[in-house]
């Protein structure tokens, strides 16, 4: 059950893809801000599971187990079903209603002109995304949001322009459909900017699972310490004499994630100077992730016990739908459309 505190508070959304296992860069870029809003908004968290049949649809058969994967990880990151809700995107039918009804009023240019629509089916090549569901999965978003009536989106820089065209949807949606009394039945959200550290993976480059250079939330520290080992450093320090510059170097970009301001301070003295090895900086990056991680995989393991996870998705579904259909029933009523039949 939610904490009844929550009602008084400010409302906010967000969702994730079903990618399977995450890594540290969903953990720093989203997951870290949602456990700290739990505490200060009435939070709803949904596994956007409709979300990957827009590039996976000729192949669905992982999205089950990839759905698990990110309920076990977000539930050991640290968010709390007593706090928030959390829950599947396709197991709240209203989504996809008010997906439907976007549609009828939604210009298509304003779907042609979305800054990912081109630069994904520029880059997943493998893929045909010429279908109606790719070119219209920003206006699934809208609808995600939406129906929540959520005062708040927490968004990177690179989504700032998804919630915008949701206050276009929601303002078109209101130009045409009141309440009774001529109110507006859906509110424009705002921004809330989510804090994301620069996260290198371990060749450098943006951490992601399409580059295969991530490390993953549920990896045991072996693996862990395998992967930071080989990982790249400041291209100027060939050789052990050589000083290095931490400022250019991926594996301090984690240090200043990860590591205490102590520990900080010794791998810059010891870089400048020559003083340590890229080894020796690794293996106390190691320690600090290793450190941070562990709490999250002891609970990892507790939630994979029996059917926790799915009892906590299935309550989450309860209580997302119940407020879905609050929202819902004011959009049948101003669209003309019949209330839904009770169970």
């Amino acid at each position: 059950m939610s904490n009844p505190s929550t009602q008084s508070r400010k409302r906010v959304l967000s969702g994730m893809r079903p990618t399977g296992k995450l890594h540290l860069g969903n953990y720093m870029g989203a997951l870290a801000n949602w456990v700290r809003l739990q505490n200060e908004y009435e939070c709803y968290f949904f596994i956007a599971d409709l979300h990957a049949l827009t590039t996976d649809y000729a192949d669905t058969s992982q999205i089950p187990d990839n759905t698990r994967e990110v309920a076990l990880d977000w539930l050991a990151a640290g968010l709390d079903p007593e706090q928030c809700t959390i829950f599947i995107q396709s197991q709240v039918n209203d989504h996809s209603l008010l997906h439907l009804l976007f549609s009828m009023i939604t210009p298509l240019g304003w779907l042609e002109r979305v800054p990912t629509y081109k630069e994904q089916q520029e880059n997943l090549t493998g893929k045909d995304l010429s279908t109606y569901g790719f070119l219209g999965y920003p206006l699934l978003q809208s609808a995600d949001i939406l129906l929540y009536q959520p005062d708040f989106v927490p968004v990177g820089q690179d989504q700032v322009a998804h919630v915008e065209l949701t206050r276009e949807v929601a303002r078109r949606f209101n130009q045409f459909y009141k309440r009774p009394d001529g109110s507006e039945i859906l509110p424009e959200p705002q921004v809330l900017l989510t804090p994301a550290p620069k996260l290198p993976g371990t060749d450098g480059r943006k951490m992601s699972k399409s580059y295969g250079n991530t490390i993953l939330l549920s990896d045991p520290e072996p693996e862990i310490r395998k992967k930071l080992k080989p990982m790249v450093t400041d291209p100027a320090r060939i050789r052990r004499t050589d000083p290095g510059d931490p400022d250019k170097c991926p594996v301090f970009d984690l240090h200043k994630v990860f590591s205490s301001a102590e520990t900080q301070a010794k791998v810059r003295e010891g870089c400048t100077t020559a003083g340590i090895g890229c080894i020796e900086c690794k293996g106390w990056l190691a320690d600090a992730v290793v450190a941070e991680l562990a709490p999250m995989q002891e609970r990892r393991i507790k939630f994979a016990q029996g059917n926790l996870v799915d009892d906590i998705l299935k309550a989450g579904g309860k209580r997302a739908t119940t407020r879905a259909r609050q929202t819902m029933t004011e959009v049948r009523a101003a669209v003309h459309l019949p209330p839904e039949v009770s169970e």
